[in-house]
């Protein structure tokens, strides 16, 4: 049976190779692998259910040695031209470059994607921190998938048009009242992860995202057509992410 539309409890490291025997067998693989892992925070992160899961490490090294094998695990699903978006903030950004460029190699560099938005507090010994980072690598240097996003023009000259978007996402975060809210500590925006499907993973293709979360990437891989996968080492991770996909199913039976 093809292994698709697939919601696992587990920690990736342990989920992910026999993924990939699976998808080998069929004769599929991964379009797209997008990953929201923790940020190294120090903190501990709370959801509806309490606690969601630890973002405290002894070093940064350690996080590292905790991403590499992760990574290694999630890059050997690819298709051969395949990609991979790695999520992450100013903690750890310039680590992930480094892990992605040994692994994969500095020439399937694509992007360093700035995720600007409005929300986070102001200091008054450095500039406001508003935005995250979003590392896209090709697994091939010269084939790949890509259609580039279109927003709207905000030049006089072009009003009411559309254009490419550039490496600067300006795309609002999940307010407090919003719909999709799910109570997730590190939720991010459907409106996010949409562009980045439709940008990076080919129509009908196979988007993986073996950190989870609340599902936000297997909804907007749904609700764009792409199939998907996802695992998460959180149990209440994986109930909300199942409850989120079931609902947007009930809504296309309703709808459609």
């Amino acid at each position: 049976m093809s292994i698709r539309d697939s919601i696992l409890h587990g920690d990736c490291l342990d989920r992910l190779p026999a993924m990939a025997e699976t998808l080998a067998r069929d004769g599929d693989a991964v379009d797209l692998a997008y990953l929201d892992p923790p940020f190294a925070t120090g903190k501990r992160q709370t959801g509806r259910a309490g606690h969601a899961y630890e973002d405290s490490w002894p070093s940064i090294d350690a996080w590292v040695d905790f991403m590499r094998p992760r990574l290694e695990a999630t890059i050997a699903t690819l298709s051969d031209t395949g990609a991979i978006l790695v999520h992450c903030d100013w903690r750890t950004s310039h680590h992930v470059r480094l892990l992605l460029d040994d692994l994969l190699g500095v020439d399937r560099f694509q992007n360093h994607l700035v995720w600007q938005y409005g929300l986070g507090g102001s200091s008054p010994r450095r500039f406001a921190r508003k935005h995250d980072d979003i590392l896209y690598y090709t697994v091939s240097a010269k084939d790949w998938y890509f259609d580039p996003p279109m927003i709207p023009a905000t030049s006089q000259r072009l009003r009411g048009r559309m254009k490419k978007a550039t490496d600067v996402l300006d795309v609002p975060s999940i307010n407090n009242m919003a719909h999709e809210r799910t109570g997730w500590p590190t939720q991010k925006p459907i409106a996010l992860l949409d562009l980045l499907v439709r940008a990076c993973c080919p129509p009908d293709g196979l988007v993986l995202d073996p950190m989870c979360g609340s599902g936000t990437t297997l909804v907007a891989s749904a609700a764009a057509g792409r199939r998907y996968l996802g695992c998460d080492r959180s149990e209440d991770a994986v109930g909300i992410a199942r409850e989120r996909v079931l609902d947007l199913n009930k809504l296309s039976l309703n709808t459609g």
